[in-house]
């Protein structure tokens, strides 16, 4: 059975979305942009400085579920340049410094809001 997840650590959906859902085994995240979670959105700050923000909010949005980083199997980051891949992929790789996910990163038109990048992720839900 499905079942929404929604933190006040992380910024509200805005549209017609949740933060996340789950079925008791996994844990999907919405596409996390570099929002704060005032909503001030991180648009003119450095591709890092946006990534570290998606993945707080990712961290946040596992940690209401009582979850980590170490749960996520999958992650899509979707950049508006793949230029900006490298400057991602640094701030990225110190949130999983040892046995990383699988990962997806891909270039597309555009970010919503005008952002550089945006992260979803799958995680392992289950209990150990």
């Amino acid at each position: 059975m499905k079942r929404l997840v929604d933190t006040d650590d992380a910024p509200a959906a805005v549209g017609a979305y949740s933060q996340a859902t789950t079925n008791g085994d996994l844990l999907f995240t919405a596409g996390q942009l570099p929002l704060t979670t005032d909503g001030e959105l991180l648009d003119g700050e450095p591709v890092s400085a946006q990534t570290e923000q998606c993945l707080e909010n990712v961290e946040a949005i596992l940690a209401a579920e009582g979850f980590g980083l170490g749960d996520v199997l999958k992650t899509t980051i979707y950049l508006d340049d793949i230029e900006d891949f490298e400057e991602m992929n640094e701030t990225y790789a110190g949130y999983f410094e040892s046995e990383p996910p699988a990962r997806s990163a891909v270039e597309v038109g555009n970010v919503p809001k005008g952002a550089a990048v945006e992260i979803e992720v799958v995680a392992d839900a289950t209990p150990d």
